[in-house]
């Protein structure tokens, strides 16, 4: 099952992505998502397949709400998520000496 999926950024909400189908555009994607999200700014398409593997998102997860629902709305990571991968010499930077 493979799947042509157009993938667009927020504009509102940095790392938030909307993935739909792009046979469909944006045609299924409730109008109250979209203005929570904001105007979609296109940033790149993207073939999927079941076997292959996105950096933060389960591709059978997002290839099933594609079909069900005709959108994957991916959520930016927690912000602690960044710093506590962040090396341990910067998280030291500024404790007490």
């Amino acid at each position: 099952m493979k799947r042509i999926c157009s993938i667009y950024r927020s504009p509102k909400k940095n790392e938030m992505y909307l993935y739909v189908l792009k046979s469909d555009a944006l045609a299924r994607v409730p109008e109250a998502l979209l203005t929570v999200f904001g105007a979609p700014r296109h940033a790149f398409d993207l073939v999927l397949t079941p076997e292959r593997q996105l950096a933060r998102e389960d591709i059978h997860k997002v290839l099933h709400n594609l079909d069900n629902q005709g959108y994957h709305l991916q959520m930016p990571p927690p912000e602690t998520e960044t710093i506590e991968h962040l090396p341990e010499e910067l998280l030291r930077r500024n404790d007490a000496f």
